[in-house]
């Protein structure tokens, strides 16, 4: 079994469910008293919240590439960025390791593939959803991404930030996403991508009329793929033209 290295802390409370999601399919895979090796390094949320509000990715960037300095110094054989957003600087933090960089959009990806859909409704923080990082990541895929208007955006993104990040869940807030994936649905949606690690402690499959795809879960069962020798996610194009 290899060493997972998370690097989390944005926020504490989705960083959890990495925890426990990678433990409890480590021990569901090998039984008896196995759990996952891991390594950590959480960083304080209020210091990066601070850089996404000026814009300051470069210095964002520098934060995080040092966090998996560490955890490669640490042992991790593989580094997991325990959320959605800072992948807008994980070219960054890839280039400064020697280990592999699991993109939390390449899981995503491979999980609409399994479920046979190619056009999904995003959820996630504004820059998510209006920005290309992650769309042309999931393109690689063959998986095209639809977004709520400008108003539900700005809603969505408000209870990230405004709620789930600062560990408040009002059912209020369930209501209004599940609107949200109502009209993603509407609009040719297939499946509803949580964005954001926090979505998928506020709603469900139950909560909502379209499969789906928890960012936090998928990651982290292809983390486990990856400590117990399941090779990297490739998405098919890369594939073929490896083959």
């Amino acid at each position: 079994m290899q060493t997972i290295g998370l690097l989390g802390g944005m926020s504490w409370d989705s960083s959890a469910t990495y925890y426990r999601e990678i433990n409890t399919e480590v021990r569901r895979r090998l039984g008896g008293h196995h759990c996952a090796r891991l390594a950590m390094v959480s960083v304080d949320f209020a210091e990066v919240r601070e850089f996404q509000v000026r814009g300051d990715w470069t210095g964002a960037a520098e934060l995080l590439a040092d966090g998996a300095r560490r955890l490669e110094a640490a042992g991790a054989d593989v580094v997991v960025l325990c959320t959605n957003l800072m992948h807008k600087v994980a070219p960054s933090i890839e280039s400064a390791v020697d280990v592999p960089f699991l993109h939390i959009a390449d899981a995503v990806g491979a999980r609409a593939r399994a479920l046979g859909v190619d056009r999904v409704g995003l959820l996630g923080a504004r820059w998510v959803m209006e920005e290309d990082f992650y769309a042309d990541r999931l393109a690689r895929w063959g998986v095209e991404v639809v977004v709520p208007d400008a108003a539900d955006r700005a809603e969505v993104d408000r209870v990230v930030f405004e709620e789930l990040t600062q560990g408040v869940i009002e059912d209020r807030s369930r209501a209004a996403y599940a609107a949200v994936v109502d009209r993603l649905a509407a609009r040719g949606a297939q499946a509803v991508v949580l964005g954001c690690t926090e979505i998928g402690l506020l709603i469900g499959p139950d909560d909502v009329v379209l499969p789906v795809v928890d960012s936090a879960l998928v990651h982290a069962l292809a983390a486990v793929d990856a400590a117990l020798g399941g090779g990297a996610l490739v998405p098919p194009a890369v594939a073929q033209v490896c083959s």
